[in-house]
């Protein structure tokens, strides 16, 4: 998983915490974490296509959350920066070289692949078990003045 999905889920909860009412630059929610302003634009574009932001241009333009964090899960998260194809995927190299047996040999799924298959079908049921909403209350409990400081630190631009 690349450090987009993070970008993203941080942006998520900044964007949140600003409110509703403000729309945001990347280059603002950029330079809050000292992040490249190109890259997450990318993952901000990203996260707009797949409705969990929406964007507007314009001096008053920005990002803002598109739905409540309530109705945005974790593998929403992944899927919009990731994209939907499974993190592991066989290519058979149990096939190839000096160890391949005959064709017959290999009509069962590669153990690998079946275990492999059923981790992530446990993670990606896992992400989307879990709404930001949920990931925002526990930011909440761990460092109670954050919002409050990331509101001032974006009320100042």
């Amino acid at each position: 998983m690349n450090e987009g999905v993070e970008w993203a889920l941080h942006s998520c909860l900044n964007l949140a915490w600003i409110g509703p009412e403000r729309a945001v630059t990347a280059a603002r929610l950029a330079a809050y974490h000292e992040l490249p302003a190109p890259y997450l634009n990318k993952q901000l574009q990203a996260l707009t296509r797949a409705g969990i932001l929406s964007s507007a241009s314009g001096p008053k333009g920005g990002f803002r959350l598109a739905r409540p964090l309530d109705r945005i899960t974790l593998m929403d998260v992944v899927t919009a920066i990731e994209g939907p194809d499974e993190a592991f995927r066989c290519t058979e190299i149990r096939q190839q070289g000096p160890g391949a047996g005959p064709a017959p040999g290999y009509a069962a799924e590669c153990a690998i692949a079946g275990a492999m298959g059923a981790a992530e079908l446990a993670w990606r049921r896992e992400l989307a078990a879990r709404t930001l909403d949920g990931v925002r209350e526990q930011a909440e409990r761990q460092a109670p003045a954050a919002p409050d400081r990331i509101r001032r630190w974006f009320a100042n631009v």
